[in-house]
């Protein structure tokens, strides 16, 4: 648990083969959004800054800092602020208006933390990390199967800011969703923005272990095929991709479990949403830990296919040289040079030599092949 000012909260088997080649199919046609909300507004890095009311969309266009004072003048308003990819200069200005922690800034501004949460007095911060499934032709040594970013959620009593780094989990679609058919969720206030954006994040993380499922189902059939279409350099890469969802899916089980326990900070009614969030969130992990096993197993499997690959090379090597022998050694006794050599003056000495040593061969020959040698 990593503590800050006035302390703080840090954060079956895939399907079977039969379904491997029509699952995969699906990792070339990802869900497009209704719109790309990193195209910000006059060139800043303002998305969309919207004033909420009794769960519905206040009319007009607000700058952040009108929004957050036309919230002040009306009793359970609050703004709902989405980012994208601030700098260092337009974050100083958004912390100034809504008096965030500069340490929770430098946070947003660099994107490089685990997902945790921490309280710096009246404002919550979360962060998450995104991922979402790269297409691609075929697994490769090289293949991006899992593109990351994250996601940071200030949480105030009058705000909630969403700074989001990447092209993963998109906000517009969850923003969507809450003002077209969700009032109810969002009169409960700024937590409920940060449980829709949090209930995205890890619905993508299902949507990703599917299609990862897909590339393990192809891996597993390369390998155990008769011509091994799958060489260890993707079981490793895809081993490495895997790692790196790992890293993102995890560690958000804690800052979940620490809002879930909250009493007298999160709503009664919002912590029972997180519940739910949580029980994907532990799908997932398990999935993610399951799809590490099996790519351990299929890595040693892959190991030992090489092991008995090379065994059976330096026998067929071995048997192969045992044959030679037997025709070196005739050479080499023949080649000295006595003047009494065993039928060295016979006529057909010559065409016996050689007719007694084919026929060594072929019984060694036969010999060998009948004992899986060659």
């Amino acid at each position: 648990m990593s503590e800050r000012e006035n302390g703080a909260w840090s954060a079956g088997r895939p399907l079977s083969k039969a379904w491997a080649a029509a699952r995969a199919m699906n990792r070339f046609r990802l869900a497009p959004d209704s719109q790309d909300d990193s195209a910000s507004q006059d060139g800043t890095a303002v998305v969309d800054c919207g004033v909420y009311l009794n769960g519905e969309r206040m009319p007009g266009a607000y700058t952040p800092d009108q929004a957050l004072a036309e919230a002040g003048r009306r009793d359970g308003a609050f703004v709902w602020l989405g980012l994208h990819e601030p700098s260092e200069k337009e974050m100083a200005a958004i912390a100034h208006t809504y008096g965030l922690h500069e340490l929770a800034v430098e946070d947003a501004v660099k994107a490089e933390q685990r997902p945790k949460l921490e309280q710096f007095g009246a404002v919550h911060f979360l962060v998450l990390r995104t991922a979402r499934y790269v297409p691609h032709q075929e697994l490769t040594e090289s293949s991006q199967v899992v593109e990351t970013g994250q996601m940071m959620i200030f949480i105030g009593e009058r705000f909630v800011i969403t700074v989001r780094h990447g092209d993963a989990s998109e906000m517009t679609p969850v923003r969507a969703d809450l003002e077209s058919g969700r009032a109810n969720l969002l009169e409960q206030g700024s937590w409920a923005v940060a449980y829709a954006v949090t209930d995205r994040v890890v619905d993508n993380y299902l949507e990703v272990a599917e299609q990862v499922e897909a590339d393990l189902d192809i891996i597993e059939e390369g390998v155990f095929s008769r011509d091994r279409t799958a060489p260890i350099q993707q079981v490793y890469q895809l081993k490495r991709e895997l790692v790196e969802f790992r890293r993102a899916v995890v560690p958000l089980q804690r800052p979940l479990s620490a809002i879930i326990a909250s009493q007298g900070v999160v709503p009664k009614e919002i912590r029972r949403y997180f519940r739910d969030v949580q029980d994907h969130l532990t799908r997932t992990v398990e999935q993610v830990s399951s799809y590490d096993d099996l790519l351990n197993s299929i890595l040693q499997a892959r190991l030992a296919q090489v092991t008995v690959d090379q065994n059976n090379d330096m026998r067929k090597i071995a048997a192969w040289a045992g044959i030679a022998t037997v025709w070196t050694a005739a050479a080499g006794v023949y080649g000295m040079n006595f003047e009494y050599m065993p039928e060295t003056h016979w006529q057909y000495g010559y065409p016996g030599l050689i007719a007694i040593l084919s026929i060594i061969t072929v019984v060694l020959y036969r010999a060998f092949r009948r004992n899986g040698w060659l």
